[in-house]
């Protein structure tokens, strides 16, 4: 229908262009409701990549962790013996364990403290797929050695840049002396402004009322060829119910679904592109009534010659869909730069997305088809007899 009306007449085209003014106020308005879409989509998207990014880079096929874990923020410790369990199944290669904690981190400028993520690992085990702590792994075999995540909050100090001149960084953690012998790029998050990887043996120092025999993350290296899903189940129904396994990426939906859902997060930002919609249709809707308005001699004239209302709401359609192009791709190109300024202010990893880019347009789409569909109830009030 609609490829016969474009070859048909370009009225929609016709009518839009021929009140500029108020075809330059509905762009944008287009404009800043879908640039509003992408800013509440892009923060929601970079925050949740933010939060999983660690777990996403644990060198591991398969996950333990507490039935109790929901995210990073409070993390939930299990017996060290269920790892040593695992490494007892077919398939498994070796086994490994994190332990996790929030610390405070000193800024030897401003002496103030800042809460930071601190990951106790094995110097002799590699945890982590970050190229930066691979080839500095050594360094944490020392007490009070830490490697430091220079993609974190500035407010915990100019903490790269100093180690990259200097080769050293001297500060605090939890009130006792650590050198930074190393830097890697993880990144705030929900969870923490920054991250500290350390070895067990500092870490447990750190926190002194830790037990050694507690940890809050196990990781499971499969021998090369293993199906995980298979020795997944097979840990799943061998092991005591105090523990959980998983994939790297299930334990990474597990933190994302506790932000989405267990916070108030996740209704924020979906609120957040429900309002810019509604705004879209309310400003679309207002241009197509004008439009109908100021043309309703002519379109009682056209019924009078034989045109349906079919053909009529298709006109209406056309103006939508082109408004819906017009006001997109400005907003498109415009959120580049604000995913930039975003970026640079708060760090998060925030970018265009393929799949968040067809969401938008497709919104747009069904934000002015339905400004249009409702637009058309005062163009069915168009009586050929009020013109004769």
């Amino acid at each position: 229908m609609f490829s016969h009306l474009f070859r048909k007449t370009p009225l929609a085209w016709r009518q839009l262009m021929k009140e500029k003014t108020r075809l330059a106020v509905a762009v944008a308005g287009i404009t800043f409701a879908d640039m509003l879409m992408f800013i509440q989509l892009g923060f929601e998207s970079a925050l949740f990549d933010a939060a999983v990014q660690p777990h996403r880079n644990l060198k591991a096929d398969l996950v333990l962790i507490n039935p109790q874990f929901q995210t990073l923020f409070s993390v939930k410790s299990f017996s060290r013996e269920r790892l040593y369990q695992a490494l007892g199944y077919d398939g498994v290669q070796s086994v490994n364990s994190l332990y996790i904690s929030t610390g405070q981190w000193r800024n030897p400028e401003t002496r103030l403290d800042r809460a930071i993520l601190v990951w106790g690992v094995d110097p002799a085990q590699p945890a982590f797929k970050f190229p930066e702590i691979q080839q500095n792994h050594d360094d944490l075999k020392q007490l009070y050695q830490v490697l430091f995540d220079q993609a974190g909050r500035p407010e915990y100090g100019d903490v790269g840049t100093i180690f990259k001149k200097t080769g050293n960084f001297q500060t605090e953690l939890n009130s006792k002396a650590v050198n930074v012998k190393g830097i890697f790029s993880n990144g705030a998050s929900f969870a923490a402004d920054g991250n500290v990887i350390t070895s067990d043996s500092t870490f447990l120092q750190l926190f002194p009322e830790r037990k050694p025999d507690r940890i809050e993350v196990g990781l499971i290296t499969l021998k090369p060829g293993v199906n995980p899903e298979k020795v997944q189940a097979q840990l799943a129904a061998g092991l005591p119910n105090d523990v959980k396994v998983l994939t790297p990426e299930g334990f990474a939906e597990t933190e994302k679904t506790y932000w989405a859902t267990g916070t108030g997060i996740g209704f924020i930002f979906g609120l957040g592109v429900g309002v810019g919609f509604i705004v879209g249709i309310v400003i679309v809707y207002q241009v197509l009534y004008a439009d109908v308005s100021d043309h309703l001699p002519e379109y009682a004239t056209l019924k009078a010659m034989g045109y349906s209302d079919r053909y009529l709401l298709g006109v209406l359609l056309q103006e939508a869909l082109f408004l819906a192009f017009l006001g997109y791709f400005p907003a498109f190109f415009l959120s580049f730069g604000l995913y930039q300024i975003t970026y640079a202010a708060t760090l998060l990893p925030i970018f265009m997305k393929l799949d968040r880019a067809i969401s938008v347009f497709i919104l747009t789409v069904i934000m002015c088809s339905v400004s249009g569909a409702i637009a058309m109830r005062k163009l069915r009030a168009a009586d050929p007899a009020d013109i004769f």
